[in-house]
């Protein structure tokens, strides 16, 4: 990755202030088109997710402008929460955050991802199918979708 990006690199505990506010900042974003509502990820406890779960940030000098955090379930790998600071969106950190998650689960022999978005979030969806990843249904808050991985070489 570009340096002038930043970094991705495994979270730290000391990592989870710095985290929530990325990701408070991310989110917040669509606060007016949420009618106040907040998104869960705005709300969860960093430090338990980085204790808990695998979490890589974009780190670039000193500041954390970005994360992925993934579950390695038995049937696939779902990314649970990607966000990038808006202070850095358009410069292809999601992209570059969501390749590395998939070749992370590509390492692990995983050959399905899965996510889910808010209905509201349309440019999320949109991103996400510009990426290869196929809508597979909706409920009423979320558009859920999956991704089938190929191993290189085959």
């Amino acid at each position: 990755m570009d340096e002038n990006q930043g970094i991705i690199r495994e979270a730290a505990a000391e990592d989870a202030p710095q985290l929530k506010v990325c990701m408070q900042k991310a989110y917040m974003a669509y606060e007016e088109r949420m009618k106040g509502k907040r998104l869960p990820p705005m709300d969860v406890d960093y430090e338990e997710e980085i204790a808990s779960y695998p979490v890589w940030v974009i780190e670039r000098e000193g500041e954390i402008i970005g994360a992925v955090i993934l579950t390695f379930d038995p049937s696939c790998t779902q990314v649970a929460n990607i966000a990038v600071d808006p202070d850095y969106q358009g410069r292809g950190l999601g992209r570059k955050l969501l390749d590395f998650a998939e070749q992370k689960a590509l390492d692990r022999g995983y050959v399905e991802m899965r996510l889910a978005t808010h209905v509201l979030l349309t440019e999320n969806a949109a991103f996400y199918t510009s990426m290869g990843w196929e809508e597979v249904g909706r409920d009423d808050s979320r558009v859920f979708f999956k991704k089938s991985l190929r191993i290189k070489g085959k």
